[in-house]
């Protein structure tokens, strides 16, 4: 049977990392078990991104890495060395809103705002990804995104007017 010093001789180890985030290369050093929401939100500052449930179920953690949606709260930071991470700050070009950000303005698409970095990061993944033909596939694509407030009529109207902008 181990000894209970060798079961806690590890939790103090850190390892170098170097993460894109925004198109910004942060050099950091964290324990490898560390998520990628903690890196963001305790490390380099992004509280943009938001820590719901922590398991995954509730999509206000959602990050796009290399253009694909993930829930930040249930990956390991280390993971995505090299590939390009944004969050929610990252969108906007400067004063000029991503399209989605300023749909989701327009159609008043939130009421709290808890969730709505997340709604927005996968609204912008799944228009990626081609997923968005239809009311449906949009109310399927975003079901992991939950808005407790209810704002899912005007969510749906803002993603819609993005998807029919780009295939017009």
């Amino acid at each position: 049977m181990p000894s209970p010093s060798s079961l806690t001789s590890t939790s103090s180890q850190t390892i170098p990392v170097t993460l894109n985030i925004n198109g910004t290369e942060h050099t950091l050093q964290i324990d490898p078990r560390v998520t990628l929401l903690d890196v963001l939100r305790e490390y380099i500052g992004l509280t943009g991104t938001k820590k719901g449930c922590d398991h995954g179920q509730c999509g206000a953690c959602t990050v796009l890495v290399d253009g694909h949606r993930i829930n930040s709260c249930l990956t390991l930071a280390v993971s995505y060395e090299g590939e390009e991470i944004t969050t929610i700050e990252g969108l906007a070009d400067g004063e000029e809103l991503h399209p989605v950000q300023a749909a989701f303005i327009q159609h008043d698409a939130f009421q709290c705002g808890y969730c709505t970095p997340g709604q927005i990061m996968s609204a912008v993944g799944m228009l990626a990804e081609g997923h968005a033909e239809t009311d449906d596939d949009i109310r399927e694509q975003m079901s992991g995104n939950i808005c407790r407030c209810g704002a899912y009529v005007n969510i749906l109207a803002a993603v819609r007017q993005v998807y029919e902008q780009e295939h017009s």
